[in-house]
């Protein structure tokens, strides 16, 4: 027999709530055995602006290396990061 979950307590903010849960075992308070697995197709990964200075023969290759591939030439230095960092990890 399924136990009634607690009441999920009111919080008087977000810093409340976060150091509750960070003790308290939700499955006391929630009935997950209908939780299905969330879908957010449209959320993109947050991003930060930097400045980043770059001698101008090194930009222009790249943008030509960009323009050869028909992407922005921002595009493709994040791409770069990304596989030297990846490479890096193995």
């Amino acid at each position: 027999m399924q136990r009634k979950p607690k009441k999920v307590p009111d919080f008087k903010s977000e810093d409340a709530e976060r150091r509750f849960w960070a003790t308290h075992d939700s499955s006391e308070y929630l009935d997950w055995s209908g939780a299905q697995p969330a879908r957010l197709p449209n959320l993109k990964p947050s991003t930060e602006t930097i400045s980043l200075r770059l001698p101008k023969h090194l930009l222009d290759s790249i943008r030509r290396a960009a323009n050869s591939r028909d992407v922005p030439y921002q595009s493709l230095i994040k791409l770069w990061l990304q596989e030297k960092l990846e490479a890096r990890r193995r």
